[in-house]
């Protein structure tokens, strides 16, 4: 859309009904502040600057507030006189007449892109002011919006709604768009002549039409509206924002057995083909290519799995952990900023930390490498085709060079040349009936032990 468009977000509200430390918008979903989901979705309607409205955690906010391609300006809000004050903070910015005023809330996190276009549309056509609602089988408690001809006439609070009004249910969002050459006027025109005097952001409908200007009101979804206030609608809004994005993932060609037990993170990544067991935890930063298999149980957080790799189950990668085509990660194994090189095995109980693995090289269980002195970390390098025996520790920095094999149990602290054989462990004694005597004199010891008591 060519017309100018400036984005006020508000996002001052206190924390009280969270009952947090932490403002309200900083509270995460699917990994992501709520504020954040909010100005990703201004930002794909195509606006390019934004007054963000704060006041708790006023730096956080701005910080978490940050989105590429969008210029974004902060205003203090010190006091809570009501939506119509908040959206007047960013006063200065709203004096530069754009064409367009988009009104949003830092807690709505499931806000697309598209109602806010379907309103911008309706300013383009003619409209003064235009308000986002929503259809609900639950309206109690929301404001009811009053339409005749097509025009929206008022939003009725439910305490002043007579017994008819009250059976609507076509409620406010609180979400809504005004005529950028005219919303100052609106808004100045506001008052607090009421119970909780309070200036009311509803009040520009009236306001609007009274200087003949036209309202109308858009439809979206109730689940894209929906708002937060406390730690259990805080789940809630995670639990729609989970099942929206599982379904985009199957319907894009990615299979998951049991989709309601695999949660996912705001940036997930997953190709075509992959495959999904139940009890998946994907943390931010993930990306897993076509064809590729994460058994269940596993824990993946800034990792990437190339096509056809295999993890888990019960396999943690941590961030900097990187499967290369076919790799195989197994159960009850850990990656840590290591690189799993193509078709290259970490199948059981193994530790990897900065390590660089190399094709085809298989990895005995019960291996670690062992990448902190207490102080700092040393990466390993195992080469392509080698082959680390059970219960091994690699003491970095070390390097195993291509067609190495270290024996099982062996402690390496030094670098093994390509094709050679390494042991670090003691040569093995056996000393006869030594196991007897042991046990005799062990069983006399817990005998003489019990007769004293």
């Amino acid at each position: 859309m060519s017309r100018s468009c400036l984005a006020v977000i508000l996002a001052a509200g206190d924390s009280t009904r969270m009952k947090s430390s932490m403002s309200k918008v900083l509270h995460p979903v699917a990994g992501r502040p709520m504020i954040a989901h909010v100005m990703a979705a201004i930002a794909s309607t195509g606006v390019s600057e934004a007054a963000l409205v704060v006041g708790r955690d006023a730096e956080a906010v701005a910080r978490a507030g940050a989105v590429e391609g969008v210029s974004v300006e902060t205003f203090l809000q010190t006091e809570r006189l009501g939506t119509g004050h908040a959206v007047l903070m960013a006063k200065q910015a709203i004096a530069r007449s754009y064409d367009d005023v988009l009104i949003a809330y830092g807690d709505v996190p499931l806000v697309t892109s598209a109602p806010f276009a379907a309103a911008r549309e309706k300013l383009a056509q003619g409209a003064d002011v235009v308000v986002i609602g929503f259809r609900t089988e639950k309206p109690t408690g929301y404001g009811r919006l009053l339409v005749e001809n097509d025009e929206l006439i008022a939003i009725r609070e439910e305490k002043d709604a007579t017994e008819e009004e009250r059976k609507i249910t076509w409620c406010n969002s609180g979400l809504m768009a005004i005529d950028g050459r005219k919303a100052l006027s609106f808004l100045e025109k506001i008052n607090n002549h009421n119970a909780k005097g309070e200036y009311y952001l509803t009040d520009i409908v009236e306001i609007a039409r009274a200087a003949g200007g036209r309202v109308v009101a858009v439809d979206a979804p109730e689940t894209e509206v929906a708002g937060c206030n406390n730690r259990a609608e805080l789940a809630f809004l995670e639990k729609l924002w989970q099942e929206r994005r599982r379904h985009e993932l199957m319907v894009s060609g990615v299979t998951m057995i049991a989709p309601e037990t695999v949660f996912l993170s705001y940036d997930t990544k997953i190709g075509q083909d992959a495959l999904i067991e139940p009890n998946v935890v994907f943390g931010p930063g993930v990306a897993v290519e076509t064809g590729a298999v994460i058994h269940a149980f596993s824990h993946l957080e800034g990792a990437h799995v190339s096509a056809g790799a295999t993890v888990g189950p019960f396999a943690r990668l941590r961030p900097g952990a990187d499967l290369s085509a076919g790799a195989k990660v197994g159960n009850f194994c850990e990656v840590k900023n290591g690189k799993i090189g193509e078709g290259a095995k970490v199948n059981h109980l193994t530790y990897i930390g900065d390590a660089v693995i190399g094709a085809h090289a298989n990895i005995g269980a019960g291996t670690i490498t062992c990448n902190y002195d207490g102080v700092n970390k040393h990466e390993t390098r195992i080469g392509a085709n080698t082959f680390i025996g059970s219960n091994s520790a690699l003491v970095a920095p070390v390097s195993i060079g291509d067609g190495a094999y270290v024996a099982s149990g062996s402690v390496i602290t030094e670098n093994v040349p390509a094709d050679a054989l390494a042991f670090g462990r003691a040569r093995q004694e056996v000393k006869l009936e030594r196991a007897k005597v042991i046990r005799e004199r062990a069983l006399a010891f817990k005998a003489a032990k019990k007769a004293t008591k």
